[in-house]
């Protein structure tokens, strides 16, 4: 192809800068070869024209997200955006990236590369194993789409990403596992004035916790989003699909993950699952309902730089956060300020967790309070609990069951939601540790800490202990006497 008809290709693709799904319609061959008989499917169609919608407003994100069941056609699509993003604009930057180098290398990329082979604008543009860019030389470096895979360890590798007055496209393939730190580092990426920012994310929704949950619910505002039943594609198997629905219902996460496209009512590994959470943030007690029960205070010190100092109290049923403050080294200043609250609700106990808060629980000694330590990692009074944390975490689950009620705290559903379990062969139920949620991108759950501490140790109401000591009545855990 010489240099003339090279520009007379570029100036044909360039009339479809503006609509994506035109460009597919006009430069794939479909109905020959490997495409005959295969279409653009309903909701791929739907995708585009939002996408071609949003561009009419150039300084706009134009923010879409996909969850859907398995086999709808994703990776061509990713495929079809990069080229269209690409072919249609001079000097087009993006970054491609999903859940694991393995995808990108084995599916994500080798799909591009299909469709490569199949664009009628080929020979414009070069496709390796971990790019596509300009043939010409002197713009390989300015006019190229990237495919990198994620690290929460080294998130500069996408940062940076500006292209001022020209068009940025960010994808993410199986969204449900990239961690926040990477979806922040995107973000950043989408401050530049009159320029075309894009940001396609795409999964099955695996999870009911993070970013990707977050763009169909609390972010709803700001993404374009649908979700695909399995069911509606033309190319799936109808008859295997509805066999997994007899299967396993219609109301099962299983099904709601792999062929609704829907979010689970609780990841597989997490340990308490979000209606639960959903449920008690809307609950109201009245005061008769906890006003018997001891007065706990939970302290969780902060581990890091990066994390909060939580205080709660839980009262029976009820609870309150009473203050979160950044990391203090200062142990007095946070002793004196738990000693106030101690008062002024009239504690019963103070619990400190024992990691970090040795030296506030000193402080606390030195001004006469009877502060307890607890050590997350103590022997469990229940036998089905790794460690004392774990058993914590489960009594709070049970709780929560039970008729707990949290108050309506953004930070504290997401801590409860957010730890996984950690598999164990004699059974006993282990939580992931802090340090192993960082990995994940998700910050320390210290409010949840902080509550659950609450039930780490038994406490009785003061002014009851003699009299409840006298009858040998049971303690419960929910802060009230057996029979009450």
């Amino acid at each position: 192809m010489n240099q003339t008809e090279k520009l007379k290709l570029a100036e044909y693709l360039a009339k479809y800068a503006h609509d994506p799904l035109g460009f597919v319609r006009a430069c794939f061959p479909w109905g020959e070869g490997d495409l005959a008989g295969r279409k653009i499917e309903q909701w791929q169609i739907d995708l585009l024209s939002d996408i071609r919608d949003g561009l009419k407003s150039a300084d706009e994100v134009i923010r879409t997200a996909i969850a859907s069941g398995h086999g709808i056609g994703k990776s061509a699509i990713v495929s079809w955006l990069a080229w269209w993003a690409i072919a249609t604009k001079p000097n087009t930057r993006g970054v491609i990236t999903a859940n694991t180098d393995g995808q990108l290398k084995s599916k994500t990329m080798p799909e591009i590369q299909k469709w490569y082979n199949r664009f009628i604008g080929k020979e414009l543009f070069i496709c390796t194993a971990t790019a596509i860019f300009s043939a010409e030389k002197e713009y390989e470096k300015t006019w190229r789409i990237d495919a990198i895979p994620w690290s929460e360890n080294n998130p500069e590798a996408f940062a940076g990403l500006h292209n001022q007055g020209g068009r940025i496209l960010f994808i993410f393939d199986e969204a449900s596992a990239i961690p926040p730190i990477i979806w922040e580092v995107a973000q950043g990426a989408m401050t530049d004035a009159n320029t075309e920012k894009l940001w396609c994310v795409f999964g099955n929704p695996t999870r009911n916790t993070g970013r990707f949950f977050d763009c169909f619910h609390r972010e709803r505002k700001y993404w374009y989003t649908r979700q695909i039943d399995s069911r509606s594609v033309s190319f799936t198997d109808k008859e295997e699909l509805n066999k997994e629905i007899v299967l396993n219902g219609l109301e099962s996460d299983v099904v709601k993950v792999r062929i609704l496209g829907q979010f689970p009512s609780a990841s597989e590994m997490q340990f308490i699952p979000r209606y639960m959470v959903d449920a008690a943030r809307g609950r109201h007690l009245q005061s008769h309902q906890y006003s018997f029960a001891p007065v706990i205070i939970g302290v969780d010190p902060a581990w890091t730089g990066g994390d909060e100092i939580a205080i709660v109290k839980r009262q029976g049923l009820a609870c309150s956060i009473l203050a979160t403050y950044r990391k203090n080294d200062n142990d007095f200043q946070l002793a004196s300020r738990i000693a106030e609250f101690e008062d002024e609700h009239k504690a019963d106990a103070v619990l400190i967790d024992m990691g970090y808060g040795t030296g506030v629980y000193s402080a606390g000694k030195t001004m006469g309070r009877q502060w307890q330590l607890v050590g997350f990692g103590e022997k469990a009074p229940d036998v089905g609990y790794f460690n004392l944390r774990a058993y914590g975490w489960g009594r709070m689950k049970e709780w929560l069951k039970d008729g707990g009620a949290i108050p309506d705290n953004q930070q504290l559903c997401d801590d409860l939601i957010a730890p996984e379990t950690k598999p164990r062969d004699d059974g006993k139920i282990q939580l992931e540790s802090k340090d192993a949620m960082k990995k994940r991108g998700l910050p320390s759950p210290n409010i949840a800490d902080a509550l659950a501490i609450t039930f780490m140790r038994p406490v009785i109401k003061q002014e009851r202990r003699q009299k409840q000591w006298a009858n040998n009545t049971p303690y419960n855990m929910f802060g009230y006497a057996e029979g009450e």
